[in-house]
């Protein structure tokens, strides 16, 4: 029979090329049934399936009972299809880099087999989901005559049918991609495209509206990827671990080291999720809080089962391969399985766990009794008049943010120390520019500009300005890349890494454009005119998603920017100081005229949200945007003047280093160009002195 090598090739004596089936489906299927039969318990437990628990109507039993199952069926296959692209993606291993990256390689195509059939499952699961919502939500039962009419009517309308139907599509399109194809780089834009699916669920959990609302909404966001990817990525290990074949050792490692983060995440965010439902420890013993101490018991034991893979399982697995037995395969087989299959039902139990909390109402209440219009629209209460002391004082946590802001000092740090300790010099002014631009962005994000520029379009402006004309220029100068290609190990056995992902993104045509100055400043500027002035800025004022999104795009385009300008991290053949400077000359102009459109403008920007909320500090709404169209002109002169004079900086060092390499040359061979060129012009005068010759 036609088996996997360890190059994982087909060949005699090895094992089935075959996922694991009918096992593997018994394992999956256990899992939902785990899932399923602690669902219903819970339920039944916190009365999250009674008559009226949904809303003021009962659609009636079957759509309460059917509701909590699907979203089982639906979690179980999404993580499934997450980890199946994952594995694809970045662990299957290769005896080279080309034969991992090659379309026909057989263990990624076994991958994409599950990945499909289990996306096909999350679409089918996610489209009931959203009938079963809706049924839910209105109180209609699923043989009322209108129902049809009235979902068609308000699956758009209604924010939590349109999330979950843009899930759906992309579940759909992510199992019809997987279909047709098997190329590496697929499974890498599917495995972004399936975690966007999931995350956009955030939106409609039950955390999206509580009083705690960004808080909630960035743990419930990375509470499902983080279990997504962990749960996923052990049922995809143990699905494909026939297909794997002499490979599942690596495949292994490769996945621990992903699940410890999604592990350290998973804790961090349910703590977060808890502390916004629980009012007090003596919540603990509410049934909701009951359900949460088993999720607890559940992580628990998870954590203890990762200890054992690390310390043991992977240790002998290595072993046995080293031991070179017949029977290695098989033993290493059963060594993993043997707690992987455990683990997973334990997954499976907190799945159903978390699907009857979803529905059951916890102790602290999701919604304030008569909000006032700004704690409507932004989730904060509206804050008093600024004064001076507040520039220094006041702080609210942005807890994304801040994780971001403190992992990437952490990570650069980390790396500048591993190059110290290898004897490799690291310029301190580049470590002082990363972190003093991530200090610009945690102070930016938690300060008093993210606070009032939550409300009042001057400070928002303000914010916007330091985001993606000041901070940018120290992130840039700080040179990432380059660094964490200097520390990051390369993998020599054809997996993909963080180094693999970089170098193939720094040769990749989509950088080729990206990276070209024009479309930078051009994609810098327009990016304002069409957040502005269309409903995109309205969205970032009323929705946290929308803000995030805001944040991420200034930053981004900012230090797009920037590092064509003025970066030096490698990337696209480098236009010269001169064209660089016309570009950055041409870019303050139109930037001029955006501040200048601003200031001289009569139409409100951001729709009606500025007079909803009313702020009695802020004076007329009209009268604090054309403010901040002076802020937009003032404020953006420096930084543009700033990456002018890094520009002639770098030129002048370009200059008199080619001037230094020329004098080197000349001493080396005596100043054969200069002498050539003497001789070409003496021959020259010679001719010209004798035309008859």
């Amino acid at each position: 029979m036609p088996t996997l090598s360890r190059e994982g090739r087909t060949g005699p004596g090895t094992g089935s090329t075959s996922s694991g089936i009918p096992g593997a489906a018994l394992v999956v299927a256990g899992v939902v049934t785990v899932g399923l039969v602690a669902s219903v318990i819970a339920a039944r437990y916190t009365g999250a399936a009674d008559a009226m628990a949904g809303g003021l109507t009962d659609a009636g039993p079957v759509v309460r009972w059917a509701l909590p199952l699907v979203r089982v069926v639906h979690d179980v296959a999404a993580s499934l299809t997450i980890g199946s692209l994952l594995l694809a993606a970045t662990m299957i291993p290769g005896r080279t880099r080309a034969e991992s990256a090659a379309p026909d390689e057989p263990r990624r195509a076994a991958a994409f087999r599950v990945a499909t059939a289990a996306a096909f499952v999350w679409a089918v699961a996610g489209a009931v989901g959203v009938v079963f919502t809706f049924a839910d939500a209105a109180g209609m039962p699923l043989s009322d005559p209108s129902f049809a009419s009235n979902l068609a009517g308000s699956v758009w309308p209604i924010e939590t049918l349109r999330v979950a139907l843009l899930s759906t599509i992309a579940a759909f399109v992510v199992a019809s991609v997987a279909a047709v194809s098997r190329a590496r780089s697929v499974a890498v834009a599917l495995t972004a495209l399936s975690a966007l699916g999931l995350l956009v669920l955030g939106l409609a959990g039950h955390a999206g509206g509580s009083a705690d609302h960004e808080t909630a909404v960035n743990a419930l966001a990375a509470h499902l990827l983080s279990a997504a990817v962990w749960v996923g990525g052990l049922l995809a290990l143990i699905v494909l671990r026939g297909a794997l074949g002499e490979s599942l050792p690596v495949v292994v490692r490769r996945y621990s080291t992903v699940a410890l983060w999604c592990f350290v995440t998973l804790g961090v965010s349910g703590v977060m999720s808890a502390t916004t439902r629980l009012g007090s420890w003596s919540d603990l013993a509410t049934p909701y809080g009951v359900l949460i101490l088993i999720k607890v018991v559940a992580f628990s034991a998870l954590g203890v089962a990762g200890v054992v893979h690390r310390r043991v399982t992977l240790d002998r697995m290595d072993s046995t391969d080293a031991g070179g037995v017949a029977d290695a395969r098989g033993a290493r087989t059963r060594l993993f399985v043997r707690l992987a299959v455990v683990e997973t039902l334990v997954m499976g139990l907190a799945f159903g766990v978390a699907t009857a909390l979803a529905r059951s109402a916890p102790p602290v209440p999701e919604t304030v009794a008569n909000p006032s219009n700004a704690l409507s629209l932004t989730g904060y209460p509206a804050p008093p008049a600024p004064t001076a002391l507040d520039w220094v004082t006041a702080w609210r946590v942005e807890w994304l943010f801040l994780a971001t802001g403190l992992l990437a000092i952490g990570l650069y740090v980390a790396g500048v120390v591993r190059m110290r300790r290898r004897g490799d010099a690291w310029p301190v002014l580049r470590t002082l520019s990363w972190v003093v631009g991530w200090l610009l962005f945690l102070y930016a994000t938690n300060g008093i500009l993210g606070i009032y520029g939550r409300v009042a379009f001057s400070w928002h402006m303000t914010l916007h300005m330091l985001e993606a004309m000041v901070l940018p220029i120290f992130l840039v100068l700080g040179a990432p890349v380059t660094l964490a290609l200097r520390t990051i190990k390369p993998r020599r056995d054809g997996t993909l890494g963080p180094r693999e992902m970089l170098l193939a993104m720094i040769h990749s045509r989509l950088l080729a454009v990206v990276g070209n100055p024009i479309f930078a400043a051009t994609f810098f500027f327009m990016s304002l005119v069409v957040f502005y002035w269309t409903r995109l800025f309205q969205l970032a004022l009323e929705t946290h998603t929308g803000h995030m999104l805001m944040t991420a795009h200034f930053v981004v385009a900012g230090y797009l920017f920037a590092w064509v300008l003025v970066g030096v991290d490698p990337g696209p053949k480098r236009w010269s100081p001169a064209l660089r400077l016309v570009v950055l000359f041409a870019t303050i102009a139109f930037h001029a005229f955006f501040g200048v459109a601003m200031i001289s403008g009569t139409m409100l920007l951001g729709g009606d949200f500025f007079p909803t909320i009313a702020i009695p500090w802020v004076g007329g709404p009209l009268a604090d945007q054309r403010y901040g169209g002076g802020v937009a002109w003032a404020i953006g002169e420096l930084p543009s003047l700033v990456l002018a004079l890094t520009v002639a900086l770098q030129w002048f060092r370009t200059d008199s280093a080619e001037s230094v390499r020329q004098d080197r040359r000349a001493d080396r061979d005596g100043d054969a160009e200069l002498t050539a060129y003497n001789e070409r012009l003496a021959a020259l005068a010679k001719r010209d002195a004798n035309p008859s010759r």
